[in-house]
């Protein structure tokens, strides 16, 4: 199953019963930015999701800088936007990918079966010309029954784990840019580097004009990875990590993690090593 949807594709559904269009633009060091830019205008029918409100959790001494929300709090929000388990949910940005595609990567763990990212964000759709409203929408309370998918979470012990016994089929791959990958700058963490054992690959490098890439460029970013490994993905914390799960499972991955604390969360820890 793929996870991204053409602004043409989504056309045709965006005044159907059975789809819910997501809006999760967000700004960092500026929460506030992302309502009033869907306040101001947002596709037709999209309901609001908040990067820190919604779709994370209080920060705590451990669990990183975006923790997971509490998931019986996430799902009132669910079914107070008339989101069932059958629903169709599209997911956008700016066009950054990162907001809207931690929306796809926290809904496949709620065990959704049915999520996309809006491929090219907000500016692509509004650029085509395509149906936009200023009036938020209110939408008829539904049920909405979680199922975890473990399969596409990887926890803090999982990680210390990897760290400690190298195993040949696991790679741990770092999200961030290489300047802090390699420790040399670090603007938000306390600490510089990288955890123990990653592999560096940008999450940026697998988008482009706010578009992922086609799924054989997609593939070439990451052909120094067998496809039979399991990979567990981290960035600072936990955002910019979704856009490379996005595009690994794009690229035909099949055993895809996010370790949802990232960085942020492994440096919490004061005997963790860094590389």
């Amino acid at each position: 199953m793929g996870y991204i949807m053409e602004k043409e594709e989504l056309l045709p559904l965006v005044n159907s019963v059975d789809i819910r269009i997501c809006d999760c633009r967000f700004k960092l060091g500026s929460p506030d930015v992302g309502y009033s830019e869907y306040e101001k205008d947002h596709i037709t029918g999209a309901v609001y999701f908040d990067l820190e409100k919604d779709l994370s959790g209080d920060v705590q001494e451990h669990g990183g800088r975006h923790p997971l929300p509490d998931l019986k709090t996430f799902k009132d929000k669910l079914e107070s936007k008339g989101i069932s388990n059958d629903t169709i949910l599209v997911a956008y940005d700016g066009g950054e990918g990162s907001f809207a595609s931690r929306f796809v990567w926290l809904l496949s763990y709620l065990g959704h079966q049915q999520v996309y990212v809006l491929n090219g964000g907000y500016q692509a759709w509004k650029d085509a010309g395509y149906p936009i409203d200023t009036n938020p929408k209110e939408y008829t309370s539904t049920e909405y029954q979680i199922d975890l998918n473990e399969n596409v979470f990887a926890s803090y012990e999982k990680v210390k784990d990897y760290t400690m016994k190298r195993p040949g089929d696991t790679v741990l791959i770092d999200s961030r840019e290489s300047k802090r990958f390699e420790g040399i700058e670090e603007p938000i963490d306390k600490k510089a580097g990288h955890i123990p054992g990653a592999v560096n690959k940008v999450w940026t490098k697998v988008l482009e004009n706010g578009y992922y890439k086609k799924k054989e460029d997609l593939q070439a970013n990451f052909t120094d990875i067998g496809k039979g490994k399991e990979i567990i993905v981290y960035c600072g914390s936990g955002v910019t990590a979704s856009p490379n799960y996005v595009a690994l499972k794009e690229a035909g991955f099949k055993d895809v993690r996010i370790y949802i604390g990232s960085f942020s969360d492994w440096i919490s820890y004061d005997d963790n090593p860094i590389d």
